[in-house]
């Protein structure tokens, strides 16, 4: 690997220069003098933050205005001392509780712990936080509830006025998330009604004078101002390649070690777009030659994705051990709301590669991708697609160095690239399938979706898409009508499909291995396959699982096995199989369980009998189908679409004997894979 770093920086005339102040100043990153590590209180650390001289604006302001819209720089403190100054303003008083949103489960329970902390309180007590699957709060005691915005909108159908809330804070709102997107809808309509309820948006880049005009516009006007809170806490440089690279995975391994051998302390945060290449980087930096690294630090390489367990997640935001330097490689979980301490140094792994026309960019030939849910409503189907990030994105994620300390980001793309890039990520509700939010809208007796005021109205095609699936699984009728399934439904934690699968499946006598499967995929990596010989054994251990009708059934004897067992660490080891995984999947099939048993579902076991099993599986999967073709391919049902089996499916080196399968996702990489697949019948 190279131990030099060969970038370039705006403003300057070539590697090695440092970037001027104006340029510093144009990105938004002012500097600060004393490091917070310094500050020897909790108080003092407080203080310092910037949002600290705009306490007493923004009290006033959620006093006087309904809506309170915030844009501040990342850093500034905005998610933790907001809820903070309102509670120790009265806000929380009389049992009412202030409610922060968050995209990301990560982000809610380290924001949660980061707040407790502050307030000298145990997260579950005063501060408390609940995500899908996991309500860590105390009620009558919690008074600053985090949450996922998924989660808050849920609540809304069992409390549509959301009434036990007095302020309601919609964080990273710029994501513009679906969930976040249905919320201000929601929130705008709740306002009317319940005037008393105060409304925060907030964001490090956030368009304020669009959300104004959505909150100010007709027919619920709603009270609303703009808050802007100049100032970040430390300065970040900002260096790109200043050409572009063919492997940004091993780039991304090479900088981290150049970074290594130039720079004293400080720790690295990683950005790639998804598991396999946090892997392959992380393999890249262990094998690294000792001989390479100059530094007497250590270098402890550590992954942060949506896959991990709660408790692995939150090991990133220990403190590195004397001696030693942390590289945690992330996904885009990582670029908001949540601070790792000592970070010091940021490597953005922009993907650089020649494309054909129809992905150019404004022209250009070089993109920067991120994994983002895309759905096609032509064909009905969703995949993983890699796209550009936008500016905002980019800025958030170079802010991730300026939490705690100074820091520098390494983009590792052309300045010429930054600059063609959009202002702001495609809103998530022009990109995703929308069935599951459409049920929740009927279930909170939102009819009519074109008459609801949306920040972004949805594709017309992507509508009409969602709304047939609907009426396919018979929980709306044919006039739009929630069914009392569809009621049902609207009340369970997963996606449409599943909870169909979940609550037809007394139909089929096999609820008991359908509440398994379904808590089976709703976690990952469940098989630990490494690469290399290593790998060649874990495949062999993975046989022993191995159902000949494909890959749901091979789930379900794992779990099966795994309980019998006796939840052992040591066998799931020996056994390559992933304790945290199986352990989480226990977990919420218990709570999973709950919502059977409340909707007096009686729970039979199929007894082995892996027809009915599949045929359930058939009834959620409906629109999931594909069928077999000579070149070895499938075609999906729905579109026609050229489908192939992931190479991680028990049906990778087989052909079905029906020629027919059902399928639990997609994911498009350089190719669309099928993933989770089981054969079934063609009549079926």
């Amino acid at each position: 690997m190279s131990s030099t770093l060969q970038f370039w920086k705006p403003g300057t005339l070539g590697p090695g220069s440092s970037l001027d102040r104006s340029s510093a100043e144009e990105d938004g990153f002012i500097p600060s003098a004393i490091p917070l590590q310094a500050l020897s209180t909790i108080q003092e650390q407080r203080d310092r933050l910037p949002i600290t001289k705009h306490k007493g604006n923004i009290l006033h302001c959620v006093e006087d205005y309904q809506i309170v819209i915030v844009v501040g720089q990342t850093g500034c403190g905005k998610t933790t001392q907001i809820p903070q100054y309102l509670h120790e303003s009265g806000w929380s008083s009389g049992g009412r509780v202030i409610a922060c949103t968050q995209p990301r489960r990560v982000a809610v329970t380290s924001v949660a712990a980061r707040t407790a902390y502050e307030m000298g309180s145990i997260v579950g007590e005063e501060v408390g936080y609940t995500i899908r699957f996991e309500d860590v709060s105390t009620k009558g005691l919690t008074q600053i509830c985090y949450m996922t915005d998924g989660v808050l909108f849920r609540e809304a159908l069992i409390d549509p006025l959301l009434s036990r809330f007095s302020v309601i804070m919609v964080d990273e709102a710029h994501e513009r998330s679906m969930y976040t997107d249905l919320l201000l809808a929601i929130l705008k309509k709740i306002c009317r009604k319940r005037p008393s309820l105060r409304v925060i948006v907030s964001s490090a880049t956030l368009d304020a004078t669009a959300f104004l005009e959505f909150f100010s516009s007709l027919p619920e006007q709603i009270n609303s101002t703009i808050v802007s809170l100049e100032g970040r806490a430390y300065p970040v440089q900002i260096a790109y390649l200043a050409e572009p690279t063919e492997d940004y995975v091993r780039k991304a391994a090479e900088t981290v070690i150049s970074i290594h051998n130039q720079h004293g302390k400080g720790d690295i945060l990683v950005f790639l777009t998804g598991r396999e290449e946090i892997d392959r980087c992380l393999e890249e930096l262990m094998d690294t030659n000792s001989s390479l690294l100059s530094n007497k630090l250590s270098l402890r390489p550590m992954a942060l994705h949506s896959g991990l367990s709660m408790a692995e997640q939150m090991e990133v935001f220990e403190p590195s051990p004397p001696g030693s330097r942390k590289v945690v490689v992330a996904t885009n979980i990582a670029e908001a709301s949540i601070t790792i301490e000592g970070i010091n140094f940021i490597v953005d792994c922009g993907f650089v590669k020649v494309v054909d026309a129809s992905c150019l960019l404004d022209g250009s030939v070089l993109t920067i991708p991120i994994k983002i849910r895309i759905y096609d409503g032509s064909v009905g189907l969703s995949s993983l697609k890699i796209v550009p990030i936008s500016q905002a994105s980019a800025i958030q994620r170079a802010g991730r160095a300026g939490r705690t300390s100074e820091g520098l980001c390494y983009r590792l793309y052309p300045y010429s690239v930054y600059n063609q890039l959009s202002a702001v990520t495609i809103p998530e509700i022009s990109r995703t399938e929308l069935s599951s939010a459409f049920l929740q809208l009927k279930a909170l007796g939102i009819d009519n979706f074109m008459k609801l005021q949306w920040l972004t109205i949805p594709p017309s095609e992507s509508i009409a898409q969602s709304l047939s699936s609907l009426i396919i699984h018979s929980v709306i009728d044919d006039d739009g009508r929630l069914t009392s399934l569809g009621s049902k439904i609207a009340e369970v934690p997963l996606d449409v499909k599943a909870a169909c699968m979940l609550l037809n499946s007394q139909k089929f006598r096999c609820g008991e291995e359908i509440l398994t499967i379904i808590a089976m995929t709703a976690v990952q990596d469940v098989f630990i396959i490494p690469t290399g010989a290593a790998g060649a054994s874990a495949e062999l251990e993975r046989r022993k699982f191995t159902a000949e009708e494909g890959d749901h059934l091979t789930l379900l004897n794992a779990y099966n096995a795994f309980i019998s067992r006796g939840k052992s660490s040591s066998w799931c080891k020996s056994h390559a199989l992933s304790f945290r995984a199986l352990s989480r999947a226990v977990s919420i099939r218990s709570q999973l369980k709950k919502y059977v048993q409340r909707f007096d579902i009686p729970l039979e076991s199929c007894q082995g009998d892996a027809k009915r099993l599949r045929q359930c599986l058939v009834n959620g999967y409906k629109q999931n189908g594909a069928r077999w073709v000579a070149d070895g391919t499938y075609r999906s049902v729905r579109g026609n679409t050229v489908l192939h089996v992931h190479p991680n499916s028990t049906l990778f080196t087989r052909k079905p004997a029906s020629g027919w399968v059902i399928f639990h996702d997609i994911e498009e990489t350089k190719k669309i894979q099928m993933s989770i697949i089981t054969e079934v019948e063609p009549e079926w």
